[in-house]
């Protein structure tokens, strides 16, 4: 998860092998307030019925075409989606986070809250040295 304010990585979940982003996000047990926006894209099929504040793109129905209305707020969307996207192609800088993992799976968090927070850490260097 990502704060969308400053780009920030709040918190971090993953899965063993190749599972499903929403499947480890419902298993995590990470839980938003109510005030809270969560951005998610279109494979978060289901998430208003664990948080009712979310937003993710209208899926083309089978068969059929998105209106000009729906596309233009699927665009909206991704634009400020954009960020969070932006902060998975920085970690995955990290060969670690690309490439198949070789090691223990038992330090694989522990590696992974590490690149967060380093991520984090450059990023308020970073906004430190700006003003």
């Amino acid at each position: 998860m990502v704060d969308q304010a400053n780009g920030q990585i709040i918190c971090t979940a993953h899965g063993k092998g190749r599972e499903h982003d929403f499947r480890i996000f419902k298993k995590s047990k990470v839980r938003f307030k109510e005030n809270i926006e969560c951005l998610g894209d279109k494979a978060y099929q289901g998430i208003q019925k664990l948080h009712g504040n979310s937003r993710i793109p209208k899926k083309k129905p089978r068969k059929g075409k998105l209106s000009y209305h729906e596309k233009k707020s699927n665009q909206e969307l991704a634009k400020i989606r954009v960020l969070g996207e932006h902060v998975n192609r920085k970690l995955k800088v990290f060969k670690i986070l690309s490439l198949t993992y070789r090691n223990r799976r038992k330090r694989f968090s522990l590696r992974f809250n590490l690149i967060a927070a380093l991520y984090n850490y450059e990023l308020h260097l970073a906004q430190v040295q700006s003003s």
